[in-house]
């Protein structure tokens, strides 16, 4: 066993010595064959869409046991493939991110000085289940002047490289180093293990998976992490709401996509309004496949809806179930998100301007939502053509993950001959 732990550790350092190679010469690629390899790579993803689905079939029919959702996010369609290959049209179209300049000033003794956007280097992906997230990731990372090493999970193992083919395709078509995308050459964990204890090799580790996966980088990594736990997010129906506009939200913010992170997996309602409305609400859902947990002022109202725990507020389900409980106005509201939420996303739904500056403004979570459903906290919906992820933590990128946020800064200090006295 320790043979085969030590022979992917010398597969690991080999691909992220590759990378660092890699990164060094992609930091300094013009913005043409970055896009170029970007706009070669979607036309790959379109001529080689029925290998893509042939391997993603492999992929599904390897995992039988998965639950509805996880099979969602495993399973690629035409119209996906589609969606990736746009995608990276999309970050091809988007400004250079590097070299920009993102402050300048002159000290008193005229010396010039300029913080200018850099790539971190060499970033390590880690993810469950989502095959778009191959291409998602190797677009933001090439458009940033980022090598990345992609360790996708086993049961997309098929998907992931078919779709890694097409990205290799497109650096090789634009003359750019092929190690600055590689995809891990193993399934096993110890690739994972030989990531997190990378220092000096890997730059950055980014998970995007389940709470059990995320858990595990945080504990493990060796090397700086930017990640969230879980997308526990919450849409707060207030007392001034429009009753129309507020069933159309939450019926999209819950079931358009029940398995993403941005999904709505609670919903709090005003006690002003819940008579009239919460019936109403969960008629609406109902209709579409959901289920319910439910507090007791909320059952009180609607009497056939399950009663919920006290964890059952604090579950990510990820799936066609929603928590409901009856909230007395903002400040209400807003102690229940600290108790429960993961500080992810969350949404209030009111035509009263005032109830919405206090609760974006009261929230500790990365992205507050006025009368918008929940799921578009979304790198694409954001603007930044893509996203290799959500950050929920305090520090360098918070919400959606884009082509800025894959920078770090460096000084550029410009004299005429001053020394220090």
């Amino acid at each position: 066993m320790n043979a085969i732990a030590d022979e992917i550790t010398r597969q690991f350092e080999a691909a992220a010595r590759a990378a660092r190679a890699a990164a060094a010469e992609l930091a300094r690629a013009p913005r043409p064959a970055k896009d170029a390899a970007l706009s070669a790579a979607a036309a790959a993803l379109r001529a080689r869409s029925a290998e893509i689905l042939a391997a993603n079939q492999a992929d599904l029919a390897g995992a039988p046991d998965l639950s509805d959702a996880y099979r969602d996010r495993l399973t690629l369609t035409p119209q996906r493939i589609e969606a990736m290959a746009k995608g990276l049209e999309e970050v091809a179209e988007l400004p250079d991110p590097v070299g920009r300049l993102l402050a300048e000033w002159t000290r008193p003794n005229g010396l010039c000085i300029r913080r200018v956007a850099q790539p971190i280097g060499v970033i390590g992906m880690i993810y469950e289940s989502r095959p778009n997230v191959t291409a998602d990731a190797a677009a933001l990372c090439l458009k940033s002047g980022n090598a990345v090493i992609l360790r996708g999970g086993s049961e997309s193992t098929w998907s992931a490289a078919a779709i890694h083919a097409c990205l290799a395709e497109g650096m090789r078509a634009a003359g750019l180093p092929e190690a600055a995308v590689q995809v891990a050459p193993t399934a096993d964990r110890a690739f994972v293990g030989a990531m997190l204890r990378a220092a000096g090799l890997i730059d950055l580790i980014i998970p995007r998976g389940g709470k059990g996966l995320v858990t595990r980088v945080m504990e493990e990594a060796r090397v700086p992490v930017l990640a969230h736990a879980e997308g526990l997010c919450h849409t707060y129906i207030h007392a001034g709401a429009d009753f129309a506009m507020a069933r159309e939200i939450l019926a999209n913010a819950k079931m358009r996509r029940t398995g993403i992170c941005g999904a709505t997996e609670t919903l709090l309602i005003d006690a002003a309004i819940a008579p009239a409305l919460l019936p109403l609400l969960v008629k609406d859902l109902a209709a579409l496949g959901c289920g319910f947990r439910a507090d007791d002022r909320a059952r009180a109202i609607c009497p056939a809806l399950p009663a919920a725990s006290e964890q059952d507020f604090s579950t990510e389900w990820l799936d066609a179930v929603l928590s409901v409980a009856v909230v007395d106005g903002v400040e209400s509201t807003l102690e229940h998100i600290r108790r429960h939420g993961s500080e992810h996303t969350e949404a209030i739904v009111t035509e009263d301007a005032e109830a919405a500056r206090q609760f974006l403004d009261g929230l500790a979570s990365a992205v507050g939502i006025w009368n918008a459903s929940t799921q578009f906290c979304d790198g694409g919906e954001f603007g930044f053509g893509a996203e290799i992820g959500i950050a929920t933590g305090r520090m360098h990128a918070r919400g959606p993950v884009g082509l800025e946020q894959l920078c770090t800064y460096r000084y550029h200090v410009l004299g005429t001959g001053q020394i220090r006295p």
